[in-house]
């Protein structure tokens, strides 16, 4: 902890993401009861992973779990990590062509010898759940109904529950990722914010920060954002999630942080999210969320309120 956030305490609001998601996805199970109860209709989520990545491993887990807890169907595909690319487009079109599916994840990263954006754009855009496909990126930088990736969705609604009214407010995002950082710049542009895009190759990055009442820090590098880069009042929102050693914690252990340094800037910001705890409860709940819009759409039935961009 700096001296800075020693001589003052947290002042901030906590943006508890872990909370909000779970009234996220009670919102979702009340609306697929609903579909189930008067239309026959229940949302279908399936996720194709390949391989044997631990972490992937454990993410669709929580996924499958949480499709199945909110009412929907969860479908999952394991392939193996040497799946040919022509194997494993064939599972997407068999995916793109069953009514009983109304989004469709592919878990990334993809093994190296298979070619992400080509897998990722053979997904039917309608059931791109990710967001990810370039129809769907156009769609979004043009301000039509698209498919929005999750992580960006849930930072939206997070700091439209707090903020109410986004319209006016200066945002500054602090990476330029097609995952985050760039469809975060179009979801807040289209709330009428003004927004920057910084990047390691910014000049004056500090200051660039400073003049916002909005910070999205999702650059990847732990505890890169100081407290006296935060303008006080600002709301922050961490997306990274790193882990780093923790020697106090016992031989051979760590610790997950945020893309900001906690501690120095809570006791400047006006709210702020935790890592962990903040933004990556969302990313799930969003996925969920947009299952449900993709089903509604596929549906011809109203969109669930709330739980879109």
């Amino acid at each position: 902890m700096s001296s800075a956030a020693r001589e003052n305490p947290m002042t901030a609001t906590l943006l508890d993401g872990k909370a909000f998601a779970a009234t996220v996805r009670d919102k979702v199970a009340t609306h697929v009861a609903n579909l189930k109860r008067d239309h026959d209709i229940t949302p279908g989520l399936a996720v194709v992973l390949v391989g044997e990545d631990p972490a992937s491993q454990v993410y669709v887990r929580a996924k499958g779990k949480q499709t199945v807890e909110v009412g929907m169907n969860s479908f999952e595909h394991k392939l193996d990590d040497d799946v040919s690319e022509a194997d494993l487009l064939a599972v997407v079109n068999r995916l793109n062509d069953d009514p009983a599916v109304h989004g469709i994840l592919v878990q990334l990263p993809l093994p190296g010898h298979l070619d992400s954006d080509l897998i990722i754009n053979a997904i039917n855009p309608a059931k791109d759940v990710d967001g990810f496909h370039v129809s769907n990126v156009g769609l979004l930088g043009t301000g039509q109904k698209s498919m929005v990736p999750c992580t960006p969705l849930g930072c939206l609604m997070m700091l439209r529950d707090h903020h109410g009214s986004l319209s006016g407010m200066e945002a500054v995002i602090i990476g330029r990722s097609n995952i985050v950082g760039k469809p975060m710049a179009q979801l807040l542009l289209n709330d009428s914010c003004t927004v920057t895009i910084a990047h390691s190759r910014t000049k004056s990055l500090a200051d660039v920060v400073r003049r916002a009442d909005i910070v999205v820090a999702a650059v990847g590098r732990p505890e890169m954002v100081p407290g006296d880069w935060i303008k006080p009042g600002a709301t922050v929102i961490d997306v990274g999630i790193n882990r780093i050693p923790a020697p106090d914690k016992g031989e051979g252990k760590s610790r997950l942080v945020g893309d900001v340094d906690f501690d120095s800037c809570a006791a400047v910001a006006g709210a702020i999210t935790p890592v962990p705890g903040g933004v990556g409860p969302m990313t799930i709940a969003c996925l969920l969320a947009n299952t449900l819009t993709a089903c509604c759409r596929a549906s011809g039935l109203d969109e669930p309120g709330g739980l879109t961009a």
